[in-house]
């Protein structure tokens, strides 16, 4: 720990000590060595953040670094140590209590995580040492150690593969509690120690393995293995990612392995996964601190005017020293302005149930609880992958109902990411359909449309380059041989185009069968067996986008076969190979088809050796190697010949188009962003409905830019022409520009990533270095964005450069691929598919659903409802608090300033943790103001609530009115009675609660009951343990009394009047507009796209809380 604490700080250091060394079995390499022992961590996992000992420090600090809490443990502390009106427990019980339940709360979660690490660290593991297995706890595993793992067992650390029990050295690995991904994955031992299977022969190894030191990404290692023979000449092995296996993976298809442990414990790539993710917060916490400041001003203000009063007061002699109460001869010495800071404090203490202590104990189990509505909708619930919705994190839940951008990616989530092969064009030559016989192409079933047809051989060389240009594997039960049952084999890879491809080629008369030994395995259309030897694999990155194999024939030619983007492809072959093959790559695209473009190339004997001997040099290095990797790639994959393209279809997901139109009626801005090319992705948005046929689309492109020689002028004309016509379309105010859509011309803006890259990094001396703010303009304006040729980092450029927008939007990203973690971290809510691509993005995201047509129902309906449960809450807990604490305030006027308090102590401790808790927590978790059905079938209601609307300064007074409305009312109307008002914040609860449940008549009734019940306890016994008791039958008499029980009820109806009246007023608006609402509809037609123009004219039927 303290190497990797120094590596941090130190980074000349970090070349030095950016690899480890570990000796298998821990056996020296040289006999007359003396092996000294390597000091890595141990392999126990500690998830938790306590210890026995350092919970109650740790968990106290962690919890007085919240303004409430520090600010009512000075007020505790100011009560202890001063003279003051009130008794240090009703400020010390409130905050014991919400302390106390944290503290449980977080320490019993932290003593579900001691459980689980110890279920893990206790596991039994065999480890083999001197030639035996031994059977030991998985804790005890050291770096250097060879483990043996049976199957369906997972991995006790991160170990690199020595052998299995397979002839080849391969086994099978499932990640799903790693990365979600549930098919079979397939890792590999060096060919060195495939051989050593049985304990005694393992033992045998002399090898040291140098690789990186622990990093969290889980699809890299760079390592290599040095074994050394007994002729003393050490023989180098490079490591990859397919030969190191997971902590947390699992076994499977393999009897067993053996590997050695690399990486342990909290080094490991599951451990270093859970660690360090960023924490976001939501409008409503920067919303709450806002108003303790603000409460906490009307406090210091309330304590400032009472201190000045009681001076006044006492200035006359006779109100200064009364007959009745002579001051002592300490009092008459004590110094004026310590006088007056002690009565300044007093104050405070008296004043201080303002600040609503337990507000955030309340706030959090709200979201917690209600965070589990999401995980139960049935509505999120998908039978194909058997999983529902998943919340990650419970502190957002409200952010999803204050939206204003929302981030997609294309492939996978608009899309289904299932890939079925179309077409393909060979030579410029079109082929369409599927085989019927074996001779050629040509012999079709008559579905198969052509113009003219490519030479035979070229027809060929295409099948054969989709047949072996990929990383699919066969996965095949134990009675399947070879190729005796082909026609039933199943191909799993990482992405499902390269599934579509080989099924494809499958189609036309061309069958993969498999890798054995290192060679491919071909039938081609006479049911001939062709074998390839697989030399190399130039895998894909998002940054080149393509990939590679090399490969040699049965004669011993060596080919090089790729397939890649056609930008990434055309500039690599012959220039009079693309123009034919270019028109139908377009026109494919077009057609909304996502395209391939396949090449090929013979690579000479001695340049093989060349190119044989950089590849291996690029991959043994330790530092930089993918850096080294990609130059090599580089300069392999040039000067080759262009054999043909493919149509791969990608089905447009269910209800995606509606959930769009969705999205937008709710005012909602939606942004594509894809690493696709613009015509596939342009014809996407056509078909979801992102673009309408009247959409008038402006493109910045590299094809626009580059008919001019300079690109920056050009782009510079462009920007400059959209904002004068968007400027002069729309109106100035951001507020009227939604209703302004549908008014107006709708425009839409599309951009590719090396037009992005000339706006984000425009040169300084550049006239036009105000792009990114001209292109900002632009954006505003349009209805919808589509970023096509994005890479991952410009994808998280792109969520940044909004977010930083004035007014600060609300941003959401949403994607299923490991290609959209950058923009799902750096946006304020994440989404994440559950997709075929893996689960990288559901892991790193807030929330997980399988579909996208489930975003609509998150944000419209669940995000609409959390939030406004959680600003009620927010502002009912002021509200209450200001209403029961300006009683206090106005009794001062009439006891001369003394400090008196108002309320018995009792029922000020208990006013927040009984009386008035537990109906609020209600509410905020089953509060339907509007029906579900009707938040999702009309969008409009989204916008009432857009930019934290109940929120703002508006409510924040309405409310504040309301609670010195009602505080005064009860002041004054209980002059004689000393009532507290508790009676009062729950009666406009009811009154707010449109969605009534058991459980919302058992607290709401059951506090006035306890209430009741409380005060007759309380006053019915004489308390040995109380100096005074105040109390004490004062409520029984008072509830005798006639007069008594007419005030309560008058005081009740005059203090919710206003709201009576109001919610009156607009119920009489409403259903006038609903009339007038339904003869508009009777003479105008409905738009294709619903209207965001009109007011919303349908309320919510708890605005009695809305001002």
């Amino acid at each position: 720990m303290f190497r990797q604490s120094f590596n941090r700080f130190c980074a000349g250091e970090e070349k030095r000590v950016g690899t480890r060394t570990v000796f298998v079995g821990s056996h020296p390499i040289s006999s007359s060595d003396t092996y000294i022992a390597q000091r890595f961590c141990d392999n126990r996992i500690v998830s938790s953040k306590y210890t026995l000992w350092n919970f109650l420090p740790k968990n106290l600090f962690e919890q007085f670094r919240r303004i409430a809490n520090f600010y009512f443990l000075i007020i505790f502390l100011v009560q202890v140590t001063v003279d003051t009106p009130t008794s240090p427990v009703t400020s010390g019980l409130p905050l014991f209590f919400v302390i106390t339940v944290t503290a449980i709360k977080q320490g019993y979660e932290d003593w579900l995580r001691h459980r689980a690490d110890n279920e893990v660290n206790k596991r039994t593991v065999y480890i083999i040492e001197n030639a035996k297995r031994v059977r030991k706890e998985s804790e005890k595993i050291k770096v250097g150690d060879v483990v043996e793992v049976q199957a369906n067992e997972t991995f006790p650390c991160d170990l690199v593969l020595l052998s299995s029990c397979t002839i080849d050295g391969i086994c099978y690995v499932t990640t799903a509690s790693l990365d979600g991904e549930s098919n079979c994955k397939t890792h590999y031992a060096v060919r060195d120690t495939i051989a050593l299977c049985t304990a005694e022969s393992i033992d045998t190894l002399t090898a040291a393995i140098e690789c990186e030191q622990p990093q969290p990404d889980l699809y890299k290692f760079v390592g290599r293995i040095n074994i050394y023979s007994n002729s003393r000449e050490a023989v180098a092995r490079s490591l990859g990612p397919e030969n190191l296996l997971l902590k947390g993976a699992t076994l499977k298809n393999t009897k067993k392995i053996y590997g050695v442990a690399v990486y342990t414990g909290m080094e490991t790539k599951m451990a270093l996964n859970y660690q360090g993710k960023s924490q976001k917060r939501s409008a409503v916490e920067k919303s709450i601190n806002v108003f303790l400041i603000v409460y906490l001003f009307i406090l210091l203000t309330k304590a400032a005017v009472c201190t000045t009063l009681k001076y006044v007061w006492q200035s006359t002699p006779y109100n200064d020293e009364p007959w009745y109460n002579q001051k002592t001869q300490k009092e008459r010495d004590t110094v004026k302005v310590l006088k007056i800071f002690t009565d300044f404090l007093s104050f405070m203490v008296l004043f201080n149930f303002i600040i609503p202590v337990s507000m955030y104990v309340t706030v959090e189990m709200q979201k917690f609880l209600g965070s589990f509505f999401i995980s139960w909708d049935k509505d999120f619930y998908d039978e194909e992958i058997n999983e529902g919705a998943l919340v990650n994190t419970s502190d957002l839940n409200e952010e999803l109902g204050q939206v204003d951008y929302v981030f997609t990616d294309k492939t996978g989530t608009l899309t289904e990411n299932s890939m079925e092969f179309i077409e393909c064009c060979i030579d410029g030559y079109k082929y369409k359909g599927v085989m019927q016989e074996t001779d050629g192409l040509s012999q079709t079933d008559g579905s198969l449309t052509y113009f003219d047809k490519a030479d035979k051989n070229q027809e060929e060389l295409f099948l054969r380059a989709l047949c072996l240009c990929h990383t699919v594997e066969i996965k095949r039960n134990d009675a399947v041989d070879g190729a005796t049952e082909s026609a039933e084999l199943t191909y799993v890879s990482s992405s499902p185009d390269e599934i579509a491809l080989v099924k494809g080629a499958k189609k036309y008369g061309f069958t993969f069968l498999g890798i054995q030994n290192d060679h491919m395995r071909v039938e081609n259309q006479r049911k001939e067996i062709e074998e390839y030897e697989l030399l190399h694999t130039l895998n894909f990155d998002s940054v080149r986008r393509r990939m590679s194999v090399i490969v040699k024939t049965q004669a011993g030619d060596i080919l090089l076969f790729c397939k890649g983007a056609d930008s990434a492809v055309f500039p690599r072959v012959q220039n009079h190979e693309i123009e034919s093959t270019k028109a139908h790559v377009d026109r494919n695209a077009m057609d909304g088809y996502r395209t391939l473009c396949v090449a090929f190339k013979e690579i000479a004997p001695d340049d093989y050796e060349r190119i044989d001997r950089q590849l291996i040099e690029a991959k043994m290095a330790l530092q930089d190697r993918e850096e080294k990797m990609e130059k090599v790639f580089d300069d392999i994959e040039t000067n080759m010949n262009l054999i043909g393209a493919t149509a791969v279809e990608d089905k447009l997901q269910d209800q995606a188009a509606e959930t769009i139109e969705a999205l937008h009626a709710a005012g909602l801005k939606v942004w594509v962003l894809t690493g696709d090319k613009m015509e596939t992705a342009k014809s996407t948005c056509y078909a979801c409905r992102l673009f309408q046929t009247s959409t008038e689309l402006l493109e910045l492109t590299t094809k626009t830019i580059e008919e001019s020689e300079r690109k920056e002028d050009r782009l510079h004309e462009l920007l400059i022409e959209y904002r004068k016509k968007l400027v002069h379309e729309f109106p100035k105010s951001t507020r009227s520009l939604k209703s302004a859509w549908t008014e107006h011309q709708e425009y839409g803006l599309i951009i590719d990533g090396s037009t992005l890259s000339l706006i984000l990094n425009s040169s300084q001396d550049s006239s036009s270095n105000n792009y990114k703010s001209i292109f900002l303009q632009i954006c505003m304006k349009c209805t919808a964005v589509l970023c096509c040729r994005m890479a991952p980092l410009q994808k998280a450029q792109i969520v940044r450069m909004v977010k930083n927008l004035k007014g600060s939007p609300i941003t959401l990203s949403i994607g299923d691929g490991a290609n959209d973690v950058s923009m799902i971290l750096e946006s304020h809510v994440g989404i994440g598919i559950k997709g075929k691509e893996g689960r990288q993005a559901a892991r790193n995201s807030d929330y997980s659903v399988p579909k996208f047509k489930h975003l609509k129902k998150l944000l419209l309906a669940h995000g609409h409802l959390y939030y406004v449960r959680i600003a009620h809450l927010v502002q009912y807990f002021f509200y209450k608090n200001l209403c029961f604490i300006l009683p206090q305030f106005l009794y001062q006027f009439f006891c001369g300033f003394s400090q008196q308090p108002l309320y018995d102590a009792a029922y000020l401790t208990m006013y927040n943790i009984c009386f008035t808790s537990l109906p609020i927590l209600a509410y905020s978790l089953l509060e339907q103001h509007i029906n579900i059905d009707t938040l999702t079938s009309d969008p409009r209601l989204y916008m009432k609530i857009s930019g934290n609307a109940m929120l703002q300064l508006g409510p924040f007074l309405y409310w504040t009115f309301l609670a010195t409305f009602e505080g005064t009312v009860f002041f004054f109307g209980t002059y004689f009675l000393f009532q507290t008002s508790s009676l009062d914040e729950n009666a406009k609860l009811a009154l707010d609660t449109r969605f009534w449940t058991w459980i919302n008549h058992f607290v709401i009734w059951g506090s006035l009951a306890f209430y009741v019940f409380f005060s007759f306890f309380w006053g019915g016994i004489i308390w040995s343990f109380l100096k005074q008791q105040r109390m004490y039958f004062v409520f029984a008499q008072m509830l005798s009394s006639i007069s008594t029980w007419l005030a309560i009820v008058l005081l009740i109806f005059i203090s919710l009047f206003p709201e009576i009246l109001l919610i009156v007023l607009k119920n009489v608006t409403r259903r006038s507009a609903r009339r007038n609402l339904s003869c508009k509809k009777a003479s105008d037609s409905l738009s294709t796209r619903p209207s965001v123009r009109p007011l919303l004219l349908r309320t919510f039927s708890d605005e009695s809380n809305i001002l």
